[in-house]
């Protein structure tokens, strides 16, 4: 699979997702604080940001970890959504993730990132392809948090900063179709 990959998507491809199986797998016995650091920064420094209409052809879309590694770029969702998936993968409890669509405040503009919750009563930790430091929410003003979801559920943040439950994320069809993929491309060796 890997020569197949090397063939179509070029060598850079290939060696990003090798380092991601890696990442992956020799990392799985670290705390979470460090499966985040590593995860971050691994995404942040081995791919690079490039707008949905210019990569896919397409207003929106979210690409899966595989798509996102082989293409080596990708916009805020696809950072956000790599990251989740990976840290899962990782034995991170799903529970405590979070996709966050959010306004980036400076930019004027919408924006995704991925929040860590070591409890439901702490504030969570921001993961961003725009910061690359791992920051807690209380330090991210310029960032205004308008819902997130995980693989199960899906919270406004309107009534608090943890949000609202307000159903399953199933709702997102954006999340539904990435899902589909996902599961229909097997990981490398």
């Amino acid at each position: 699979m890997l020569d197949k990959i090397e063939r179509q998507f070029g060598l850079a491809a290939r060696q990003r997702l090798v380092t991601w199986a890696n990442l992956i797998n020799a990392n799985a016995g670290l705390t979470d604080q460090e499966k985040l650091r590593k995860v971050n920064d691994f995404f942040n420094q081995n791919t690079a940001f490039i707008d949905d209409s210019i990569l896919w052809n397409a207003s929106d879309y979210w690409a899966t970890p595989i798509e996102f590694l082989l293409k080596g770029a990708g916009d805020c969702e696809d950072y956000s959504i790599a990251k989740y998936f990976t840290l899962v993968e990782m034995g991170v409890d799903e529970s405590k993730l979070r996709i966050t669509y959010v306004k980036a405040l400076e930019l004027n503009q919408a924006h995704m990132v991925l929040t860590y919750y070591e409890s439901p009563q702490v504030t969570p930790l921001i993961l961003d392809n725009l910061v690359p430091l791992i920051q807690s929410a209380a330090q991210r003003h310029d960032l205004l948090p308008i819902y997130s979801f995980n693989g199960t559920s899906l919270w406004l943040t309107k009534n608090t900063a943890a949000g609202s439950p307000v159903g399953s994320s199933d709702s997102l069809s954006l999340w539904q179709d990435l899902k589909q993929r996902a599961l229909a491309i097997p990981l490398p060796d």
